[in-house]
């Protein structure tokens, strides 16, 4: 029995020169390594067949009725240099879903073999990163941050070569969609103003219908990359490969390849392996999503009746993007410390502790978690200058009502930590997924207290810290 999806396409209709039409490349001998039963739920797909079916299914054996495969075309800046051609290079869409909640949702696999835009590339997935991006995208999406989702995780029985031959997976995919700012720069760099506006009209639709012009649009989507941003900030998440081509327009969370969420707490933290002068730090990340923005905004001035007026409108919103998420940041790390109302010194007060913190090498999960408990103290080298922060806070705090609660819905007690994910791929390798499903389990309720679970809490010990992390292809 095949699964049931009832495919409503939309991005199949474009014309042909926003993708490619192709199939997926077959594996050898697909096995599921997880279904996300919750996910298809909300899709509203089913009813559920069994494992093999669905391995056939999302490692592309199986096309389901109503499919339109597809690759997308888009461009991008890629760590500041610009590339005209880039597109799904191991990615095909299978088409669009309406949810049960009325929302477009695309369903693509990931590593489902070459395409047109496959630059020399296999097309294809190891089983790390595909595991990565199950596990973290979930979790994302558990800490309440806009994000894809993913829906099946399948090893393809086949080994692909990168520094050695590791098994092969593919990952199914779901998103609001995959149009990109890289996707506005394709047809940009092409000087194809029919594209542009086919693609902006696309958008529109299907994304933000208020927006009623390519200012509008562009403020639409400003507001929602200055959310995420300040999101994953809250939650000491460095996205280590901030790409115009993995700025998703709809404001999700895209692409997790050399991510990571922080340990010790430092502005400068960095660990993707290909970032190789630290340009996706965590402390540049507000700059670089105005950066990204400029390029969106550079894309929709062909579509102004007024250029000169659109150069001076659109400049003055991408100079305004660091204050605003300055301002989303300053309200999420409020809460973070028990704040609700708004008082003047709150960004020293905060900055103050961020500095301490950075000064001890604190853990940047677990010290927010503890002062929600009330015994954060132990996380400082210096306890006494600690201590005078402490009485500051303290001295605020009476002006708030329930803090500690506001603080334990603002804090999570877990997150993916970078050595917990690697051990979880070496025992994948070796075939153990209880791991995988153990994380999976937990980090799917990260503000809860687990005790059973409160090794998932520590640090790693210095044999264990990840320093550099990679991505998948």
């Amino acid at each position: 029995m095949n699964i049931a999806i009832d495919f409503d396409n939309s991005y199949a209709n474009l014309p042909e020169r926003f993708f490619s039409f192709l199939k997926p490349t077959p594996v050898q001998a697909p096995q599921l390594l997880a279904f996300n039963d919750a996910l298809a739920g909300e899709l509203g797909l089913g009813p559920r067949p069994d494992d093999a079916a669905l391995a056939q299914l999302f490692s592309g054996n199986r096309l389901p009725d109503g499919a339109q495969p597809l690759a997308q075309a888009y461009a991008g800046h890629q760590f500041g240099g610009f590339s005209a051609q880039l597109g799904d290079g191991r990615a095909i869409l299978l088409g669009e879903v309406i949810d049960r909640a009325g929302q477009r949702r695309d369903i693509q696999l990931k590593g489902a073999g070459p395409t047109p835009y496959s630059r020399n590339g296999d097309g294809r997935a190891w089983i790390g990163p595909v595991l990565r991006e199950y596990l973290l995208s979930e979790s994302m999406h558990a800490l309440g941050i806009p994000t894809t989702r993913a829906l099946a995780a399948v090893a393809t029985g086949e080994e692909i070569a990168r520094e050695t031959w590791l098994p092969g997976a593919v990952l199914t995919r779901v998103a609001a969609s995959h149009i990109r700012v890289g996707t506005f720069q394709y047809f940009y760099a092409r000087n194809d103003l029919a594209a542009l506006q086919t693609l902006f009209d696309h958008v529109v639709a299907r994304h933000y219908p208020a927006a009623r012009s390519p200012e509008a649009l562009l403020d639409a989507v400003i507001a929602r990359q200055v959310e995420l941003v300040a999101a994953w900030m809250s939650v000491g998440f460095i996205h280590g490969v901030m790409n115009t081509d993995n700025t998703s327009i709809s404001g999700e969370t895209i692409d997790y390849g050399p991510c990571a969420f922080m340990d010790n707490y430092h502005p400068e933290t960095f660990y993707s392996s290909i970032d190789r002068g630290g340009r996706y730090a965590y402390q540049n990340q507000p700059g670089i999503i105005g950066w990204n923005l400029a390029q969106l905004a550079s894309c929709l001035v062909p579509l102004m009746p007024d250029k000169d007026l659109a150069v001076e409108r659109f400049t003055a919103m991408i100079n305004a993007v660091p204050d605003r998420v300055h301002a989303v940041w300053l309200t999420r790390f409020r809460a973070k410390i028990g704040l609700a109302k708004a008082h003047d010194e709150d960004a020293a007060l905060i900055t103050d502790l961020l500095a301490l913190m950075a000064e001890s090498g604190a853990d940047f999960t677990n010290t927010f978690r503890a002062l929600s408990q009330g015994d954060a103290r132990d996380h400082f080298i210096d306890r006494d200058a600690f201590d005078a922060w402490a009485g500051r806070w303290q001295a605020r705090l009476a002006d708030e009502v329930d803090p500690q609660a506001r603080m334990r819905a603002a804090n999570p007690a877990f997150i993916p930590r970078n050595h917990r994910v690697e051990q979880m791929i070496e025992a994948a390798v070796d075939g153990d997924m209880a791991p995988f499903q153990r994380l999976l389990l937990v980090l799917s309720r990260p503000y809860e207290d687990q005790p059973e679970a409160a090794d998932l809490t520590h640090p790693p010990l210095p044999s264990e810290t990840v320093a550099a992390t990679f991505c998948g292809t």
